[in-house]
């Protein structure tokens, strides 16, 4: 949940110092501090909720140390206690049948570490959240990553139901998964040239999933309508991935906040949006609901988090969006139909038979043999094709077991 503020803590320590313009810059930081970082969310769905633990990295390619062997546990305003179980590399979950958050319950996340250190949160209300109204798109574009040229597709927006006084501040999270037809999908098995067998499962078409990683938040202003329209969500290229080629799916997720979650949350999205240049504006400071119970002035990052949750998926296909006249995406994928013929042999050597010429391919580890060309007449072995690796194998682009909540169409 907070992958993106073991980057932003990365800034919260740097230190400026005067430089010239010509030699190149790489500050030292000195006084380095290695925090601890919480990651824990626990919502009103019936699912194991999880708390990560870990300490903050100086670099952003550093790997984190996991915290794998310190005691957690929740507990309620009544003195209810739910024990979270170790699952390692510092994750911590609970049991979904024995513990389930409660709309206007208060709960206090506690930490105890290995070497004695002891971190509470502050009670955290569960506030109710409005449900999700409708989720819809509309042709759109956006600029590429060189400001120079946009791109046409579509803006996915979500519409709240009515909401309360008490649910004024929501987060959104989202999951996409797309169906997709494989450019040259592998139809036969090369056994031998005598032997080329068809098979008997073709894996023609895969599926892929990916959650978000921005922050989205927003609020209801007092004296405003108690709903929100028309939030965008995602923008998606068609001409830029597969994600449209058949069919996608969007899972919206929708979160209530308190207002220091939502302090929290919009000041990491604005940590964030800061580059790591040092000439960017200075990061806000990251705000966080823990802290260690005999040493209060110690930092931590992260937030506990306690929040209800309303969800609602939906499809778009492909032939729904012909209308909008759109580019679509292309493979580029390279196909190599061939024969010995094509490699003539070098003096005083024999001709290339079709076994080394499958072994020549297959050698360089980026090919896929899929299928065979006979002459129409003769019947005899003419070609075989080779495709690169990612155009043929769905284990290389995403999965080809069709999730269990997926619908096709008819």
């Amino acid at each position: 949940m907070l992958k993106s503020g073991l980057k932003a803590s990365c800034f919260l320590f740097l230190i400026f110092v005067f430089f010239t313009c010509i030699d190149p810059y790489n500050p030292k930081l000195s006084g380095y501090e290695s925090l601890l970082v919480v990651e824990g969310l626990i919502t009103d769905e019936k699912a194991p909720y999880e708390v990560r633990l870990s300490r903050s990295i100086q670099h952003e390619d550093s790997v984190p140390k996991r915290i794998t062997d310190a005691d957690v546990f929740i507990t309620d305003e009544t003195g209810k206690t739910e024990h979270l179980e170790n699952c390692g590399d510092g994750s911590y979950k609970t049991d979904s049948a024995e513990f389930t958050g409660v709309i206007g319950k208060t709960y206090i996340l506690h930490i105890t570490t290995i070497d004695g250190a002891e971190y509470k949160s502050d009670p955290v209300v569960m506030l109710p959240v409005p449900g999700i109204d409708k989720i819809y798109y509309e042709k759109d574009e956006e600029y590429a990553d060189n400001q120079s040229e946009t791109h046409e597709g579509i803006r996915i927006f979500v519409d709240t139901g009515d909401g309360s006084e008490d649910s004024q501040y929501i987060r959104w999270e989202y999951e996409e998964t797309w169906k997709f037809r494989l450019p040259d999908y592998k139809r036969f098995n090369y056994i031998g040239q005598s032997l080329i067998v068809p098979l008997e499962e073709v894996e023609e078409f895969c599926w892929k999933t990916l959650k978000s990683s921005v922050i989205l938040n927003s609020s209801i202003l007092p004296g405003q309508t108690n709903y929100i329209k028309k939030l965008p969500i995602c923008f998606i290229g068609s001409d830029k991935s597969n994600r449209l080629t058949i069919r996608y799916s969007i899972l919206v997720k929708q979160y209530s906040l308190s207002k220091e979650a939502f302090e929290f949350w919009n000041n990491l999205k604005q940590v964030n949006e800061t580059g790591g240049s040092i000439f960017d504006t200075q990061p806000y400071p990251v705000i966080s609901n823990i802290n260690n119970v005999n040493n209060p002035g110690e930092k931590v990052l992260g937030y506990f988090q306690v929040s209800a949750v309303k969800q609602k998926r939906t499809y778009i296909t492909r032939s729904e969006l012909d209308e909008l006249d759109l580019p679509w995406f292309k493979y580029d994928c390279k196909r190599f139909v061939v024969s010995p013929d094509d490699y003539p042999p070098a003096p005083m050597r024999p001709p290339m038979t079709w076994d080394e010429l499958y072994d020549m391919f297959m050698s360089r580890k980026d090919f896929t043999f899929v299928e065979p060309i006979y002459n129409n007449t003769t019947h005899q072995l003419e070609k075989l094709v080779f495709v690169q690796n990612y155009c043929s194998d769905c284990k290389l682009t995403g999965f080809s077991e069709k999730p269990g909540f997926w619908i096709d169409l008819n």
